[in-house]
């Protein structure tokens, strides 16, 4: 069955940088555009960013564009996401998510995601 596995996270300091992971299996890969979603504690679902199959083209929420990187390896089955100025905002549960096949943003099954906190 689908499986995404979310790594990587843990406490950094504001303005520092952090890489979170997703190694996923269970399907092609390669044949899925993949996104990150984060949720903040209290508060609802938010879309970071989104990758095409291949990878050449990404797209990212207004407020983490800049800082954000979104990038993936086809051939270990892993998405990832680097994190750079990070900011107590973005502090927050981050899933993992495939979209369905030949579908960009129709999000069909997440992981069970990894925590992010941003504090001094």
């Amino acid at each position: 069955q689908v499986q995404l596995v979310e790594s990587g996270g843990g406490l950094v300091q504001p303005g520092g940088s952090l890489r979170v992971s997703c190694a996923a299996s269970g399907f092609t890969f390669s044949s899925h555009h993949m996104n990150w979603v984060r949720q903040a504690p209290g508060k609802g679902l938010e879309w970071v960013a989104g990758i095409n199959t291949p990878g050449s083209t990404t797209a990212y929420a207004g407020s983490v564009v800049g800082r954000f990187t979104i990038s993936r390896d086809n051939n270990e089955n892993t998405l990832y996401l680097q994190m750079s100025s990070l900011k107590p905002e973005d502090t927050a549960l981050y899933y993992c998510v495939r979209a369905l096949s030949g579908q960009r943003y129709v999000m069909d099954s997440w992981g069970k995601g990894t925590l992010v906190t941003v504090s001094s």
